[in-house]
């Protein structure tokens, strides 16, 4: 745990940050962290709520994530799992996981990660969701594909995209492959949708309700 006292307050030339204001999202990178200062990293952080880490070959981001951030995660998330109550799915959501090897020198803590069934201990999720409003320096595709994640979607102004893991690394399509059924297009309209979050997801659950009636 020691290690990672360094880099709650590294030294300048390992670091930089990313100025935000207000509700925004907070990034700070780090630079030359060795696996042993990362691990020792989460261990000090432990559940501390609002950080995400993402380590990737020695470089370090942690976000502390905005309002506006939040909302957009959790509505996705909450439509989602809404779809998966109606479609009588065994969707499991783990949140904000940790999810690390140490072979690939890759860690990520995604918004929201799911699994149909449930995660035994060291196993991955095969659905990670980012909302992303401020660029960092990690590539965060190439940390889930050495970590083996299956899909990854991204959440950037208003637009969900979903990447598939396939041989050559990740594709980007236009359904998922962990939930097929789901219409994305129709997710997407009804993310961005305005009002309250109960009130978006009760439409949610009619509409797919009048579908299912069909």
């Amino acid at each position: 745990m020691a290690a990672a006292v360094p880099l709650l307050v590294p030294p300048a030339e390992r670091a930089e940050a990313v100025a935000a204001s207000g509700s925004e999202d907070q990034l700070f990178v780090v630079h030359d962290v060795s696996w042993e200062e990362y691990e020792g990293l989460l261990a000090a952080l432990g559940d501390r709520a609002g950080v995400r880490v993402t380590y990737c070959e020695g470089v370090l981001e942690l976000m502390s994530p905005g309002g506006p951030h939040e909302g957009r995660k959790k509505i996705l998330a909450r439509l989602i799992e809404a779809y998966a109550e109606e479609a009588e799915l065994p969707l499991s959501g783990y949140g904000s996981m940790t999810v690390r090897e140490r072979l690939a020198a890759r860690g990520a803590e995604p918004d929201e990660c799911y699994v149909l069934g449930t995660v035994e201990d060291g196993e991955i999720p095969e659905l990670a969701i980012h909302v992303i409003e401020k660029s960092g320096t990690i590539d965060k595709l190439s940390v889930y594909a050495g970590l083996g994640v299956p899909e990854v979607w991204f959440v950037k102004k208003g637009k969900l995209s979903l990447h598939v893991l396939g041989p050559e690394g990740y594709a980007e399509a236009e359904r998922s492959r962990l939930l097929p059924g789901l219409d994305v297009a129709a997710l997407t309209e009804f993310m961005v949708r305005k009002g309250d979050q109960t009130t978006v997801v009760r439409a949610w659950r009619a509409m797919l309700r009048e579908r299912g009636r069909r």
